[in-house]
């Protein structure tokens, strides 16, 4: 069998489907699904986001160059589904979902407590790409919820069951396969 050549699309899967909360200078929030995230830098620790100029969020961050990053898990699933589907134009969703808001250290969007990870973000270039714009940021502060850490005090993954997005569908990530090396470490 071999390969069929298709148009060019974007079949980089999966993707982290996370939460993304803005909030304006007036102080109105909102929640977004973003599934076009990733770590773009680790010195300074950076990331990106890339959102259409039709969401409601969009001009909250044009406008103050923040954003939270929060992680789901499985239990978050249908928040991240909703939030991906429903306007902030249209619903107040962090009241819809029971979503608890909290405040960040360092920028104007909220935290949300259910989420076992949340990471501060600030804006340091706006990219205009065609159908998105790629907002690359400083990471200000990470939050991690002492809930999910294992007896080490590591994070743990296990624990959180992260959940991420692939072509219309939300998965939840599986058993883990080995550690950074374990290609090349030494066997006993």
């Amino acid at each position: 069998m071999g390969k069929q050549i298709w148009k060019p699309g974007n079949m980089l899967y999966p993707l982290p489907a996370v939460l993304v909360t803005a909030a304006d200078r007036q102080g109105n929030t909102n929640v977004f699904t973003v599934a076009w995230t990733g770590t773009v830098c680790s010195d300074p620790p950076m990331v990106s986001i890339s959102v259409r100029k039709e969401r409601h969020s969009y001009h909250m961050i044009r406008e103050t160059g923040e954003f939270v990053i929060n992680l789901t898990t499985a239990e978050l699933a249908f928040a991240t589904d909703y939030c991906g589907v429903k306007s902030g134009r249209d619903v107040d969703k962090l009241r819809t979902l029971k979503l608890t808001p909290l405040p960040a250290d360092k920028v104007r969007a909220p935290l949300i407590k259910e989420s076992p990870v949340n990471i501060e973000c600030q804006v340091t270039q706006v990219i205009q790409l065609g159908s998105h714009d790629l907002f690359l940021a400083k990471v200000a502060a990470v939050h991690a919820d002492e809930a999910y850490m294992d007896e080490k005090g590591k994070f743990s993954f296990e624990k959180a069951q992260p959940i991420v997005y692939s072509h219309g569908s939300y998965y939840m990530l599986g058993k883990k396969l080995g550690t950074f090396g374990y290609s090349v470490k030494k066997r006993r």
